[in-house]
């Protein structure tokens, strides 16, 4: 028993199928395009890391300068 209960040969009989329906050539082609798809979605999703790396570190700093904006009106107010 292989997979789920599905033998070897069970499996070589799929394959023999679909290679008959769809021809090698297709096959190929799907397998070039599906490969594109996740090489895309990986260099993405490494972009979209980056920058979101770059954007933690611009809130950061604008944060900081937030505060002590904040803190100098505080001041004013207690003056007043």
């Amino acid at each position: 028993m292989g997979l789920s209960g599905i033998s070897p040969w069970s499996l070589l009989i799929i394959l023999v199928i679909v290679m008959l329906l769809f021809g090698t050539k297709r096959l190929r082609s799907m397998g070039s395009d599906l490969g594109g798809a996740f090489k895309s979605f990986r260099s993405a999703m490494k972009d979209e890391e980056n920058s979101e790396a770059g954007q933690q570190a611009k809130k950061v700093a604008h944060d900081e300068a937030d505060g002590q904006v904040i803190d100098a009106q505080v001041r004013e107010k207690d003056k007043v």
